[in-house]
């Protein structure tokens, strides 16, 4: 969000019209094939496109928003996983989380690896971030004993990433599924 002026606090409904822009646009950039029309973000969220751009004055600026949302949402979510699922089940429902980001970030791929190549998104951090996730459920699970012990996080993000970058348009939507309870089949004690 556009930084406010020192000492004058971001108005809540400002913060509302910002929230609402960047729920739509993740939902539009996971449902769509194609290029998302700005326009029809601003009208679902029900604000005008002015509006729009005072948040993001650029299509890549809103990708961003909704791509650091997401990642937010995703290396977030292995706690509370783990606070309400043993951590053999916390991990399966993580990779669901994961594999819902990747679907995501497929309706924005061109704008994100033109964000990548320019340095505003860095790939080693998210990747970072990703695998500590990973290590945290592997780690709950190895000390449950129902993880195998001694999975390196690393290479659970690298099987993942397989996964997601051979079933990328795959015909068959149960594919993903089915791949990733191998995974999860893999890592268990």
């Amino acid at each position: 969000m556009p930084s406010p002026e020192p000492g004058r606090p971001v108005r809540s409904d400002a913060r509302r019209n910002r929230d609402k822009l960047v729920a739509v646009a993740r939902a539009a950039f996971a449902a769509a094939a194609g290029t998302v029309a700005l326009e029809a973000v601003a009208r679902e969220a029900g604000v005008g496109i002015g509006t729009l751009y005072r948040h993001f004055p650029t299509r890549e600026a809103l990708v961003e928003a909704v791509y650091a949302a997401e990642l937010d949402d995703v290396t977030a979510g292995a706690p509370a996983l783990l606070e309400r699922l043993p951590p053999e089940r916390a991990l399966r429902a993580w990779m669901d989380r994961y594999a819902a980001f990747v679907a995501t970030k497929r309706g924005m791929a061109d704008v994100l690896r033109a964000s990548v190549a320019s340095g505003r998104i860095a790939t080693p951090a998210t990747r970072q971030r990703i695998t500590a996730a990973i290590g945290a459920i592997l780690d709950a699970g190895a000390k449950a004993g129902t993880l195998r012990a001694g999975t390196d996080p690393e290479d659970v993000t690298l099987l993942l990433l397989g996964v997601f970058l051979s079933t990328s348009g795959e015909q068959d939507p149960g594919r993903t599924r089915r791949m990733l309870d191998l995974i999860a089949d893999a890592v268990r004690a």
